[in-house]
């Protein structure tokens, strides 16, 4: 999928033979269901304006290579930070243990196909392609900017930061597959004060993308703006009501309710187990007619698609709930072999150090035919939730706990004001089969989605039009 030689960065400039390497991985993975050589190299930097000053700075370089051997459900790993031929020998050892006393049956899934699209991304590097000094004083402007625009304003905080990944991945019989990514971010948040009242507002974007993408100054001047405007918001909001009410959530970033409520319980890993909320209900109505998810890795240049998933399988555009069927889940290799489906192309690890796991991508639901002013109408008493900070989830009982960080309350079909402290409450698999309407609005958040698991975290996008869901218990702060 990329121009880059892949070769040239983990074999020639380790002084490794690849042959010897690829009879060495042919040799440890032989008689086993599954399993692959991971091979990662990270360059990676963060830049921190706070306060007035460049508090921090930092550029890394990572490598290392995970070998894995799957045999029915057991997995054996191991990792090196060194990639040598000593070093991949002494893995081979530790992943063949788990052949004794087993009969594999080979690669049953077969090779990953190649990717008949073109790539989703550049393969461009974004630490190299800006001087440090120009990343420095964009922040600076950044903060200067926000100072002089309101005199409200006592922190501005911005943060720069540019990962590049290069990963080659090489199976049993000696295919491989590599993929260059890119990924860029920027963050604003804002502090303001009025009659001693201070509030804060943040806004972030980003993408696998080049630096100037979202360095340019429109760019950067709409997310300074979308953060001062949050917090000016947050400044005159009054405490949120409590009790069981409607709740519009907006477009977009609001999505993150959508892929922690219901995306985890998704996934082939929870639902193979059976330990999720949606487990056996393939073919069931699980939630209100219209409503169709997706988790689609294929779009271009976004913060959580990938041209091929960390075990080599090109990423698709996946539909996992149809007009409210469930219709499928998030695979990687080994459930997807298990539960007798094909994988997903969604087999993701934080690093060489991890083994993958079904995780999602870009995880969003399709619009409908009602309008945003439609929807609001409807609501004679509820909340507008437009943004989200943190959340909580039992992907067992599909329990959720979110706090909004903009909300606004609705009476007699309006908007009326902004409202501080709310907290949605709810049960994911029941709110999605509460959904009373859905908006033609249907966006993606700006790319700024970090999704855990198992502590490993990965980038992710989300996204959803704007939705009313009715019956969810909001916790307020009102008196």
């Amino acid at each position: 999928m990329t121009q880059f030689d892949t070769d040239k960065l983990f074999f020639e400039r380790n002084n490794v033979n690849k042959s010897k390497v690829l009879k060495t991985v042919s040799d440890a993975l032989s008689g086993m269901d599954d399993g692959e050589l991971f091979l990662e190299y990270v360059q990676s930097e963060n830049l921190l304006f706070d306060d007035g000053n460049l508090k921090s700075a930092s550029f890394n370089t990572s490598q290392g290579f995970g070998l894995r051997s799957v045999l029915g459900e057991v997995s054996a790993y191991a990792h090196a930070s060194e990639f040598s031929e000593p070093a991949l020998t002494r893995a081979s050892d530790t992943v063949r243990s788990i052949r004794s006393g087993h009969n594999g049956v080979g690669n049953v899934l077969g090779d990953p196909a190649k990717p008949t699209r073109g790539a989703l991304y550049e393969d461009v590097n974004p630490l190299a392609e800006v001087p440090f000094q120009d990343k420095s004083d964009l922040l600076k402007t950044i903060d200067a900017y926000l100072r002089a625009k309101d005199k409200r304003v006592r922190q501005v905080s911005v943060s720069l930061v540019g990962n590049w990944q290069a990963v080659q991945i090489i199976r049993e019989n000696g295919s491989e597959s590599s993929d260059i990514r890119p990924l860029v971010r920027l963050n604003v948040s804002v502090v303001v004060e009025k009659d001693g009242r201070q509030e804060r507002g943040s806004f972030g974007m980003g993408g696998r993308t080049s630096y100037a993408e979202y360095t340019n100054e429109s760019k950067w001047k709409k997310a300074a703006d979308e953060a001062l405007r949050q917090a000016l918001v947050n400044l005159d909001a009054k405490p949120a009501p409590a009790g069981e009410m409607e709740v519009v959530l907006g477009p977009g970033w609001p999505g993150v309710l959508l892929h922690e409520a219901v995306g985890h319980g998704l996934e082939g890993d929870f639902n193979r187990k059976k330990t999720s909320a949606f487990s056996g209900l393939l073919g069931k109505q699980v939630a209100a007619k219209g409503v169709t998810v997706v988790d689609d890795g294929t779009i271009g240049a976004r913060r959580g698609s990938l041209n091929i998933d960390d075990e080599g399988t090109p990423t698709n555009c996946t539909t996992l709930i149809e007009d409210g069927i469930l219709v499928n889940y998030i695979q990687d290799r080994m459930n997807a072999r298990l539960m007798g489906m094909k994988p997903t192309g969604n087999g993701r690890r934080e690093s060489y150090a991890h083994q993958p796991m079904p995780r999602m991508t870009n995880t969003y639901m399709l619009g409908g035919n009602s309008t945003k002013e439609e929807i609001i109408s409807r609501v004679k008493n509820g909340i507008y939730a437009v943004n989200f900070g943190g959340g909580q989830v039992d992907i067992t009982s599909g329990k959720f706990v979110f706090s909004a960080s903009e909300a606004y309350r609705i009476e007699n079909g309006k908007v009326t004001y902004p409202v501080k402290g709310a907290t949605l409450i709810g049960n994911g698999p029941e709110a999605m089969k509460q959904v009373k309407a859905i908006g033609n609005d249907m966006a993606l958040d700006e790319g700024i989605g970090t999704c855990g698991k198992d502590a490993q975290s990965v980038p992710c996008g989300v996204g959803q039009p704007t939705m009313l869901i009715g019956g969810l218990t909001v916790g307020g702060t009102e008196v």
